[in-house]
């Protein structure tokens, strides 16, 4: 456990980790504050990209915590980053949220709901689903068989007070059902938002910790990236679920307070 303490920047998966749904968990503000007493810092990783940086500031705000934008890495902001480095001036149909239609048009990316004016077909966890949407999409995924197709992230569910909701994972499935095509997921599992972040904050890999519930997008994340990874048992996984894995965290806990304990510890 001494090699979390030598752990500078900490990266947080939000929901499952650091409160559920609007329920703050009661160690979260002593352990952020912690961390910075301490001299690192925390930045929030989150794949869900139905919220925009402004919605989830907003957010935490209500649930007692002050952030900024710097603090956060989203799927939204790595896809847009994807975007400009593959996909430059290019046409989003966005099967998302408002919120993140905005992200994306704030780094300069139009989207229509036309689909003849569509280069590309984003998909984001959209709690604003319509059967039009997935209308749209088939169509175009059927008739445009070459078009590109990306996806915020690979999440099956999104954890909630009562269980769990449908997420992006699960919508791009109902979508291969019918196309046959699968989109190129950028958020966790894959190492871009960890990298961006070790970029953003000017930390290292040996200095560098991803804390999350899920196996399959924070921990592998993590692995994929080549940091430290935490998984705590207060979110999806489950027991069962952690022994199936053939992915293992390089630290398993019961919940992050357990973080709070090792730094406070002398």
């Amino acid at each position: 456990m001494n090699k979390i303490k030598e752990i500078r920047l900490f990266l947080f998966d939000m929901d499952g980790t650091l409160y559920l749904g609007d329920r703050l968990y009661d160690f979260t503000k002593e352990l952020l504050a912690t961390i910075r007493e301490n001299g690192g810092k925390y930045m929030f990783m989150t794949n869900n990209s139905s919220k925009s940086v402004a919605d989830y500031i907003k957010k935490l705000d209500k649930l007692g915590i002050k952030s900024n934008y710097d603090d956060f890495i989203t799927s939204s902001q790595a896809t847009a980053y994807y975007l400009k480095k593959h996909h430059n001036n290019t046409t989003l149909y966005v099967c998302g949220t408002e919120s993140l239609k905005e992200e994306l048009a704030s780094n300069g990316f139009k989207t229509t709901e036309n689909l003849d004016e569509t280069d590309l077909i984003v998909m984001g966890f959209d709690t604003e689903l319509t059967f039009k949407k997935l209308h749209d999409v088939s169509k175009l995924l059927l008739t445009r068989p070459n078009i590109p197709y990306i996806a915020t992230n690979p999440d099956y569910v999104c954890p909630t007070e009562f269980g769990s909701v449908p997420d992006c994972g699960s919508v791009c499935d109902m979508l291969y059902n019918v196309s046959g095509r699968r989109p190129i997921f950028i958020g966790k599992p894959e190492p871009l938002m960890p990298i961006l972040a070790m970029d953003k904050a000017g930390y290292t890999k040996k200095e560098t910790a991803v804390i999350g519930d899920r196996i399959y997008t924070d921990i592998k994340s993590g692995i994929n990236a080549g940091v430290t990874t935490i998984l705590v048992m207060s979110g999806e996984t489950t027991k069962e679920i952690l022994d199936a894995s053939n992915e293992k965290p390089d630290y398993v806990m019961d919940s992050a307070e357990e973080i709070l304990k090792i730094l406070k510890t002398k």
